[in-house]
C-alpha cells in the first residue's frame, strides 16, 4: 500500500527502539482527540513499558516514518476464561488515511488475537466519533451496552491506595 507521492507502507511489531515514535503517535491522537495535555507518556516510559511486555504494539512505516499504530495488551475474562486483546489506541496519520491502513491493522489485532486464543478483542470509542463506530460496525463490531468506563486515576487513586 502506498499512496500517491509516499513510497510503500511497511506495518511491523514495536520493539523498545520504538519508544518515541509511539510516543508522539500517541500524542497525534490526543492531539486530534482534544485533550493533549492528558497525554503523560514518555519516550522513557514507553520503552520501559514495551521491554516489559506490559503493552505491545504494531507500527506502519512510510519513508521511514512512523505513520500510524495500533497499541494494545492482553488481559483476561472471567466469564470467557480466557485471555483477551485489548486495543488501547489506534491511531492512523492524517496524510495516510483513506488507504486501508486502519483496517490492515485491524485484521492484524484480530489475527494475533486468534493465533493467541482470546475469546475476545475489546476497545473503547469516545461518545462522539461516530465515524469509527460506524466503520467498527461494519466489521462486526457491537457495541457492548449496559457496559460503563469507570477509572480511579491520580489523587483519588493514591488516597484509596495509599
Amino acid at each position: 500500500m502506498s499512496p500517491a507521492g509516499g513510497g510503500p507502507i511497511l506495518i511491523r511489531a514495536a520493539t523498545p527502539d520504538d519508544a518515541a515514535d509511539i510516543r508522539a503517535l500517541v500524542y497525534a491522537l490526543a492531539v486530534y482527540e482534544n485533550e493533549p495535555d492528558k497525554v503523560k507518556m514518555t519516550d522513557e516510559s514507553a520503552r520501559q513499558a514495551l521491554a516489559a511486555g506490559h503493552v505491545q504494539a504494531l507500527l506502519a512505516f512510510q519513508d521511514g516514518k512512523a505513520v500510524a499504530m495500533a497499541l494494545y495488551f492482553f488481559n483476561f475474562s472471567s466469564w470467557t476464561g480466557k485471555r483477551g486483546l485489548f486495543l488501547e489506541d489506534l491511531f492512523v496519520s492524517p496524510e495516510v488515511r483513506g488507504l486501508g491502513l486502519g483496517l490492515d491493522l485491524l485484521k492484524r489485532l484480530a489475527a494475533i488475537a486468534v493465533a493467541n486464543d482470546c475469546g475476545r478483542m475489546e476497545w473503547n470509542v469516545l461518545d462522539w466519533n461516530n465515524s469509527a463506530k460506524g466503520f467498527y460496525e461494519m466489521l462486526g463490531a457491537r457495541h457492548a451496552a449496559g457496559w460503563e468506563v469507570w477509572r480511579l486515576e491520580g489523587e483519588a487513586l493514591q488516597t484509596l491506595g495509599g
